[in-house]
Order: structure tokens, then sequence, then C-alpha cells
């Protein structure tokens, strides 16, 4: 397009620069800006233009115009303004959506700027109206329809006006009424109130009562008989009358029209395809309540001001529906245009724009106008952070048919590609114990184990009530929170699982599994020692690429090769996975380019391969949906600019960020669509419904309404108060109305910040203790409290030491701690005392961090406690008590009738496991007195411990 300075009004100068809204109003036939203070504010006699600026993450701005029309405007000023919203497009580089809003008709789009809603006053200025000034209190009718956004229209004050569909307000001197229909949702109720607040704020300077009257009440109470008073007492209402704007439209014909000369000509083609549109010309895509004019990259503005012209004229037309128009530039389609063509190009090319808004930027420039604004914006880098605590506990099982194995610490964090695993990982919240339990699927894993895997961890959240958030993951998209939750992490060829195995028997393939002494290449990366990884890769060349270091084993010959593009971080990488994947191994270091011929040798011979990183899906602009389910998604909407706010309670809900989806659960959802959740979500990414190539194995996550993790809330203003409300959404909604605000929850006191992760190399003194683990033999140890790192000394060896580590810091944990050296000869009842002496008494100030690298003690010490030490004299009498009664299992009883065996059975981990008991509550069956010697308390003192301790206790002791 053309650009020439003539066709820019000097009002739209230096527009759109920076994210926010812009408004201006038309006065004798030019665009004047309105001052930010009467945003909002819309007169019946005027048109409007409105410019609403995004800064997207990559760094663009990202425009949408709308121009406005009141209900009493001339036809000139709404003239005037379809023709300035195509300048202002113009003097923005030719890239925005336009769309036309026509008073009572506007986009939900549109009304999400002005939230809770518009409510537009009678007057204007082109009309000859005088605006409206302020007068004695006036009563009036308002009807409120709509879910996410709420269309306001003031109705004559009369009982014929009230029906049982909708929500009416009825605004008084004194008191706001709103009258709930009898038909009407509860989510439109909810809606309708933020309406109330609003007119108490904006005409009762927020001094005024409130009450929500229920439809068919007739005088239950006071506040009921003074709503009907109004209309002159209670009678039955009237049936609702369908209006024009009531009409359901039928099936109307989606038609191509081309823009010639002013004139629209029909397309004949049965089948519409991209190809259809020529980069020449203007198009009109006729739906019914939706008119879209697309317009070419090389019109003339003159076309495009045509193009808008017929529209206008086509909606006019005799016969037809109420309806939308919106302008498009190529390019630039919304997703709604898109998905009306049979086919549509997956990318376009868009340098011509980009080009184009270069040359509008110049032209502005010359006159000495900041263009900054024009100009796209370099994205800024960020260091992904986690946001989530990584000092909690962790659990792990590999799925082995219809069953789990628990892994022990050491190979937690060794997955196999032809495996699934479920993951369960608990860790401090505000005010209660936070739970992520999730399956991961290896690239190569069956679809037997993968649906055993999802049908084991829908039944352990079920079993926590959903409190937990439940995660789906596939290797190769695992999310930040994942990696920072495992900090190394370790992919194998290959699986161990029964069902690989049958699956490579049956299909005759080569079994592939990781031998410790046989050839295999590791790809090495991540972003420092707590987010680390190494990939199995193939043996060959081919699989090398400059940007990442590698270990090459075979036999005892290991090396390492670090690629050109590589930085020494990198490098320090391979040296941490190598002590995981070969620790005390000799290693020869290759460079790229210096490779020896051994080197090649393993790999069978040099080739090609690439130097620029593996590209990993991005996470893109937040997109939230309400999702209309049956059996699966059956509509889902869009909403725009939303908030805390608009997740309704009764509702599931998606946020897409691309890179992962997360489905949110409301409470008072049904407890059978809860366990539809994870579907909904995987529908969704099938549907792809932004079309924006989203991948099928992207990570889904669950979460329950109340249990919003920081990796959820994130994308919100978050006040957790609101999400701990009860009720359904109008009950809460109400209590806030009549409040004031949100009301106050007692809650303890929250606890101190929580990095989620980064470069610095100095933690915190305040902050929770984390093990960097890089030993294989070594026991992850993730500190909550001092009696757990007390726990974790009584199993930690402090002479055995990584190679590639320094040797640990002694440091106390308590003022009055025993030094390492009595700490070791600690019996295992005395750390399980200290555990639950926390649980009963508040704990001392953490003092130091637990030294990170320490391996497990193959067996446990005698104990030997120093006399005057208090704490382990205290240890030492708990853990000299014995059974006193040898019983053979199965035949005692314990107080409570239940049969006695012994721990070593009990434990989840056990050989010879005991059969038909209760495995939720394996610790009843131990005797009193190992009960006492296990957990230094009696069964009663432990029942009377919160759920989430006791789980705590019995991880420790594995019977959880």
């Amino acid at each position: 397009m053309s650009v020439s300075m003539r066709d820019l009004d000097p009002a739209f100068q230096g527009a759109g620069q920076k994210a926010g809204i812009e408004i201006w109003r038309i006065e004798n036939f030019h665009p004047v800006l309105v001052p930010q203070s009467s945003y909002g504010k819309f007169f019946t006699g005027d048109s409007y233009v409105i410019l609403k600026t995004t800064a997207l993450k990559n760094g663009a701005l990202r425009h949408d115009i709308h121009y406005w029309l009141g209900k009493d405007t001339t036809q000139d000023e709404s003239g005037t303004a379809a023709i300035k919203t195509v300048e202002l497009d113009a003097a923005l580089g030719g890239r925005a959506v336009q769309y036309r809003e026509v008073q009572g008709h506007e986009t939900e789009r549109f009304l999400s700027y002005f939230k809770p809603c518009i409510i537009p006053q009678e007057g204007g200025v082109a009309t000859g109206f005088k605006h409206a000034e302020e007068e004695e209190h006036k009563t009036r009718l308002f009807v409120c329809r709509g879910k996410h956004v709420v269309h306001v229209k003031e109705v004559p004050f009369a009982r014929s006006s009230l029906n049982h569909d909708d929500i009416f307000i009825l605004d008084t001197k004194s008191k706001i009424f709103q009258f709930n229909g009898s038909n009407s949702s509860i989510q439109e109720r909810a809606k309708a109130l933020e309406v109330v607040q609003y007119i108490k704020d904006t005409y009762h300077h927020g001094k005024c009562d409130i009450a929500a009257i229920e439809d068919g009440k007739l005088m239950a109470d006071s506040e009921t008989g003074e709503f009907w008073g109004f209309f002159g007492g209670f009678a039955p209402l009237p049936r609702k009358t369908a209006s024009e704007e009531d009409k359901n439209v039928g099936i109307y014909p989606t038609k191509l029209l081309r823009v010639e000369k002013g004139q629209s000509e029909p397309i004949g083609d049965e089948s519409l395809t991209r190809d259809l549109l020529d980069t020449n010309k203007c198009y009109l895509l006729d739906c019914g309540t939706e008119v879209f004019v697309w317009m070419g990259r090389s019109t003339s503005l003159d076309d495009r001001k045509s193009a808008s012209s017929a529209a206008e004229e086509l909606i006019h037309g005799p016969d037809r529906p109420q309806s939308q128009i919106i302008r498009l530039i190529e390019g630039f389609e919304t997703v709604v245009f898109r998905s009306k063509f049979d086919s549509w190009p997956q990318t376009e090319d868009v340098a011509v724009t980009e080009d184009g808004r270069g040359k509008v930027a110049a032209l502005l420039k010359r006159q000495g106008l900041n263009v900054k604004g024009l100009m796209k914006a370099s994205p800024v880098k960020e260091e992904p952070q986690p946001y989530i605590d990584c000092s909690g506990h962790l659990q792990v099982w590999r799925v082995n048919g219809q069953e789990k194995i628990l892994l022990q610490s050491a190979d937690q964090s060794k997955f196999y590609s032809g495996d699934c695993y479920i993951f369960q990982y608990s860790y401090p919240g505000d005010d209660r114990e936070e739970y992520l339990i999730g399956t991961w699927f290896g690239k190569k894993s069956v679809e037997e184990e993968r649906a055993s895997a999802l049908s084991q961890v829908s039944k352990m959240v079920e079993s926590l009530k959903f409190l937990p958030v439940q995660a789906r993951l596939y290797e190769g998209n695992e999310p930040i929170q994942f990696f920072s939750i495992f900090q190394s992490f370790i992919v194998f060829k290959g699986g161990l699982s029964e069902g690989y195995k049958s699956y490579i028997a049956e299909k005759e393939i080569p079994d592939e599994t990781y031998k410790e002494d046989g050839l295999a290449l590791f790809r090495v990366q991540g972003s420092g020692p707590d987010n680390m990884q190494a990939i199995q890769v193939e043996p060959v060349a081919s699989s090398l690429n400059s940007s990442y270091c590698y270990i090459l084993h075979s036999g005892s010959s290991v090396l390492t090769w670090y690629g050109n593009l590589t930085t020494s971080e990198d490098q320090e990488l391979v040296e941490r996975q190598l002590d995981l994947i070969k620790p005390n191994a000799q290693c020869k270091t290759q460079k790229e380019g210096a490779e020896s011929e051994h080197f090649w040798e393993l790999l069978g011979g040099k080739s090609e391969y690439p130097s620029q990183k593996i590209a990993q899906d991005s996470e893109s602009d937040p997109h939230l949906f309400s999702c209309i389910f049956s059996k699966g998604i059956h509509k889902v909407t869009e909403i725009h600019n939303f908030s805390q706010d608009d997740l309704m309670t009764e509702d599931m809900f998606i946020l897409d960020c691309h890179s992962a989806i997360f489905v949110w659960v409301g409470q008072q959802v049904d407890s059978k669509m809860k366990m539809h959740a994870l579907t909904i979500g995987e529908k969704f990414l099938e549907h792809d419904f932004l079309l924006e190539k989203l991948s099928r194995e992207a990570p889904v996550y669950v979460i329950t309404e109340g249990s919003e993790p920081p990796f959820f809330t994130r994308f919100f203003s978050w006040d957790s108060a609101k999400s701990a409300m009860h009720g359904n959404s109008f009950q809460r909604k109400l209590t806030m109305v009549k409040h004031g605000g949100t009301p106050t929850i007692d809650k303890p006191k929250r606890r101190a910040p929580v990095s989620y992760g980064g470069r610095s190399s100095v933690p915190d003194k305040n902050q929770r203790s984390r093990s960097m683990s890089f030993s294989p033999d070594r026991v992850r140890v993730r500190g909550r409290s001092p009696a757990f790192n007390a726990l974790a000394a009584n199993f930690e060896n402090p002479n055995a030491r990584n190679l590639s580590t320094p040797p640990p810091v002694v440091r106390k944990i308590f003022p009055k701690s025993v030094t390492p050296d009595s700490v070791k000869l600690a019996s295992k009842s005395s750390a399980i005392s200290s555990i639950s002496s926390t649980f009963e008494k508040s704990p001392p100030i953490r003092e130091v961090i637990i030294p990170k690298s320490i391996k497990v003690s193959p067996e446990t010490p005698k104990q030997n406690s120093e006399p005057n030490n208090k704490e382990n004299s205290m240890s030492s009498r708990i853990g000299s008590l014995t059974i006193q009664e040898d019983v053979k299992e199965g035949e005692a009883e314990d107080e409570d009738g239940l049969p006695i065996y012994p721990y070593d059975r009990l434990k989840t981990t056990s050989t010879d496991p005991v059969v038909e008991i209760d495995v939720t509550k394996r610790e009843t069956y131990l005797s009193s007195a190992e009960f006492r010697e296990k957990f230094g308390m009696t069964k009663d003192a432990f029942s009377k411990l919160p759920k989430w301790r006791q789980n705590k206790l019995k991880m420790a002791l594995q019977l959880f």
C-alpha cells in the first residue's frame, strides 16, 4: 500500500506506541482525543475510534482498532469514524484488525476493555444534543446479559420489561436491586453483580444498599416486598417476547464477494480456499452475523475505504441479521476468518508488511515524531523460572504393566525412553502441603502402560480429593518445573518394563536398552546445576551439534566432546553429568575440530551435523477459554483481557500458553466431569482452536480451584482469598459486593518467599536447603525442617565424597546440635523422633544448609551417644525401646482388633509384602511397641497429627 502523509490525520500521529487504550471522538468530521479520565464513558449521539495496543512476548506490538457508533449518531459521523479507522491502520503500518461496534451489539473483545460494562449516556456533539449533566437521581431499570462479559441495556421502568430469562438491575436513589430471573444461570448472576458494583461506585459514590431478589420468592422477605413495591405490587410476569435482536439467525450460507470500483460481486466457487484471494484486491466474506473485509497488501488506501463502504452497504440490505464488520489485512487474518476456509496455508510471508511498517515510521520520523512504538522491539530474553518450591519430597515409580515399582532415591532421575513413570512431588505451600502428581511417557513407551499410568495417577489424585495438580508429560516436551524438581535428569535408550520387552519381542525389534559397558552417546543440556539433563542419542556423528557438549563411552573408554558454540557453564554440566553416568572414570576431552581418530571410529566415521540449538516450544501470550463440554469439548469461548474473576467455580477453563495447557476445574464442577479434565485438555490440543500448531505432546496440567500453584497464578493478579471462598459464584460475589471486597480469611502466617531458581551461586541464608545431587549413590535430601535435616544426617556418610565436588563444610543444624561424627552414630529411631518432636513444638531457627555432596552409608551404625548431649540422650532412650512380646505374625491383634505384622513386610518396598490389608493405613498393622519404635510416638498421638504430616512420616518409613 502506498502511504502519503496527506492520508494520515494529525490526530493519529504518535498513536499506538505503547501498550494501553487510546480513544478519539468524531467532532466536525475530525477525530479529537478523549482524555483518559473519560475512558469508558460513551454518548449515544457520538461516534468513537478506539485503539487497543498490546505488547506481545516477542517484543512486537499488536493493534486492534474499533469504531463505536451510538444509536443516535448521524450517518456522516459513522461514515467518518469508518474512514478514520482505515487511516489509523495506515498510520500503524497496515496490520491492525478493525471492528465495527454498534451500541447494544458490541463484540466481547470490545466490552472486555471496559469491564465490567459500559452504560452509554444520552447526548452527543454533532447531533446537537448536550451531554447529560448531573441531576437529581432518576430510577432506572437495566437488563443484563452475558456469562463472560455483560451487555447492559436500559429498558422501560415497567413490570412488562421483566421476564424469567434475564437479570435486571433496578437502580433507585437509596438501594440497588438485582432481580434474578428463574431461568438465568449462576454465572450470569455473578457477572451482573459486577455491574451492580459499578453502578454503586459510579452513580452513588459507593454509598447505597444492595439487595438480591430471586424470581419466584414472592413476598418472602422485606427486600422482595420493597422491590415489587416499585412496580405497584407483585403480579405474574409476562412471557418474554422475542425482539429483533433476540431472534435466532438460521443457517446463513457463507459467501465470498470481490470488491471492484466500490461494488461487490459474488465469486461462484463452491469451495473456499486461500488461492481465491488476490493481493491486489479487496474482498467481503459474508457470514451472516459477521462480515469480514479482507484487504490485500498491495491495495491502495482508497481501495480499502471503498471496500469498507461496500461492507456498510451490504449489512444494511433487507432481511439481514444484525451484523458486525471486521476488517483484516492480508497476512494478519484472525483465527475465526481462517477457519471459514476449507484450506489455508500454515505460514504466511509478512516481510512486505514489515517493510511497509518501516516506511510509515520513516515518514513520521521526518516530521520529527517519536516512532519508537512503530518498530518491532527486540524480545526481552528472560531466564525461565520454574515458579515452584524445589525443596520438597520426591517419589518416582516405574510403570510395569498394571503395577508400579517404587524407585530408590539414587535411581529417581534415571528414566528409560521405552518406559512410563509416575512421580509425586510434595512441597510446602502457604498454609498446607501441596502436591504435584504426574506421568512421564517415554518416546518408545507402549500404549498399554501409558493408559495404566494415567489410571493409577487418576486414582492417586482422587484419593487426595483432587487437591494435587496433575501433569501429563512426554519425553522431549518436559516443562521447566519438571527439570527443576529433578535437578539432574538422564534419559537412557530402551526400557526395563515388561510392556516394552513384550513389544520389541513381538515386533522383533533389536533391544537398544542402555548397557553400562556398551557404546553410548549422551547430549548434555540445561541452564545450570539445578536444571541439567543428559539425553542418550544415536552413537553416530550426525547426532552431534556444535551448540552442545556430549559424553561418549564404550567399555572402559570415556570421552567428552565440546562443541565450538558451547560455554564454560555448558562444559561444567558435562563434568557433573559424568559423575552420574560414569563416576570415578578417567575421560579424554575432545574439542570440536580437534577430535582423535578413536573418537570418530567409535561414532562410525565423520559426517555432517547441525550447529543450531534444538528449537523448543516457547511460551506465548496466554489465552483463556471457557469450556462447554458433553463427552469431551463441545464448544470453547475465548475470554479476552481475562482476570481471576473470570474463573467461575461451576465451570472448567483452559489456559493456553502454547508451550503448556492448564485445565482449571472449579470446586463445584461435577466429580464425574473432574475425572475427564485431562481428556478435555488433550482434546483442546487435538483441535488446536487458535491454529497455532500446538503439539499433541505439549504438557497438560489439571488444576483444581483452591490448589493453584505459582506457575499457574503468575498469569493473573492472584488473590488466594477469592479461591478459598465458599459457595457458588453468585454467593461469593454477593458477599464481596455487600462487604466491599474479599473477606479476610484467617490463615497461618505465610512462610518466607522461596527462590524459584536462577544463576546465583550464593544461596540466601533464609532459603530452604536443597540438595544438588551428583553422585549416583547419594540420597536426595530435600530439607523441609530441622527435623528432616536431622533425618538426612542419619543416613549420610560425610566421608564419601564425589570427586568433582569440594569436601562438605561441617556446620551445625541446631545451636546445640551434635557434630557430624556423632550424628552418623544415631539410630534411625532418633531421626524419626526428631521429626515427631517438630510437630509438637515450634522448630528452632534454621542456621545452615546441608552439605551438598554426601553419600549414603551402606549400613546404619550402632548407637553411641555422648552422655553430655541431651538430645542424643533422649534419642537413646527412645531408640532403646524394643518389642517386648515375640508373637507370630497374624496371630496377635492390637487394641483395635487389627492383625499385627512386622515392619519389614508392611513396607512398600518389601520383597514379601502382606496381602489383603488396607494399603493406605499400613502403619495401623504395626504392634504398639514397634509403632513407637519407628514413629517415636504412640498411635494415639500420631492420629492427632495433621494428615499431611502423617503422610510425611509414613513416606520417610516407606509406609506410604
